[in-house]
C-alpha cells in the first residue's frame, strides 16, 4: 500500500450512522500504523434518548461531550510526539447533534460548556466525510441489527443528513475529502475498500470530492 500522508498527521473520518466511518478509520490506522481513537459507545443515557424519555437528550449530549473531550484533549501532546492519529469523529459532531436534539434552554447551557472544551482540543489536518442517502443507511442499519438503532426514524435520519451536509458545505477548518458511498460498500466488499484507499493515498488539498461507482453497484 502506498504511503498516504506525511508523518504527524491527524486524520478524522466523519459521517452519519452506518456510513462506514469506524471501518475506514480502522483500516487507515492499520495501514498508517497510527493511533486509533474510536467514538465512545458506553453512553448510559443513549437507550433513554432513543425512547424519547424526558431530559434524556440533554443527559446523553452532555455525556458525549465530556467523553469526546476526554478522548481528544490528550491529542495535543500526541501531535508533539509526531504520532499519526486516526479518529472516527470530529469534536464538532457533538454540537451538530446538540442543535438537533436539545431545546433552546438546554442548548444555552450546553453551548457554555462546548465553547470551553472546544478551545482545548486540536483540529484535524484532514477530514474524510462519508456520505450516503437514507435508503442506503437504512439497509445497513437493518443488516447490523442493533436493537437501539431500530428506533431511529427515517425523518430523524433525514434531519441528521441535512445537518451534516450544511456543516460540511461551510467547513474550512482543514483539508476535506467528501466521499459519496451510495454506490460502494467498503465494509462488505474489499475491492470497494481498495478503491477508496487508493483515492485517500493521493494528495488532498482544500475541499475535494470523490464519487466512486463501486465494483458491483449498490447491492445491499
Amino acid at each position: 500500500m502506498a504511503n498516504f500522508f506525511e508523518p504527524s498527521r491527524y486524520i478524522a473520518v466523519e459521517g452519519p450512522i452506518r456510513v462506514g466511518k469506524s471501518t475506514l478509520a480502522r483500516y487507515l490506522a492499520q495501514q498508517l500504523r497510527g493511533q486509533l481513537i474510536q467514538e465512545p459507545e458506553d453512553n448510559p443515557f443513549l437507550t433513554a434518548f432513543y425512547r424519547d424519555e424526558p431530559g434524556a437528550a440533554f443527559q446523553a449530549q452532555m455525556s458525549f461531550l465530556i467523553s469526546r473531550f476526554e478522548q481528544l484533549h490528550p491529542l495535543n501532546e500526541a501531535r508533539k510526539s509526531q504520532k499519526i492519529v486516526i479518529t472516527d469523529y470530529i469534536f464538532e459532531k457533538d454540537k451538530l447533534f446538540a442543535n438537533l436534539n436539545l431545546n433552546d434552554d438546554e442548548l444555552a447551557v450546553y453551548d457554555r460548556y462546548y465553547k470551553l472544551l472546544r478551545a482545548q482540543v486540536p483540529t484535524p489536518d484532514l477530514v474524510i466525510y462519508l456520505q450516503a442517502p437514507v435508503d442506503v443507511l437504512r439497509k445497513r442499519l437493518r443488516r447490523k441489527n442493533i436493537s437501539q438503532e431500530k428506533a431511529i426514524s427515517d425523518d430523524y435520519m433525514e434531519e441528521v443528513l441535512k445537518a451534516y451536509e450544511h456543516f460540511f458545505f461551510h467547513y474550512s477548518a482543514s483539508d476535506l475529502l467528501v466521499v459519496n458511498t451510495a454506490e460502494i460498500d467498503f465494509v462488505e466488499r474489499s475491492e470497494d475498500l481498495q478503491t477508496l484507499l487508493r483515492r485517500v493515498s493521493e494528495p488532498i488539498k482544500g475541499t475535494q470530492y470523490f464519487l466512486p461507482l463501486g465494483s458491483q453497484g449498490n447491492q445491499e
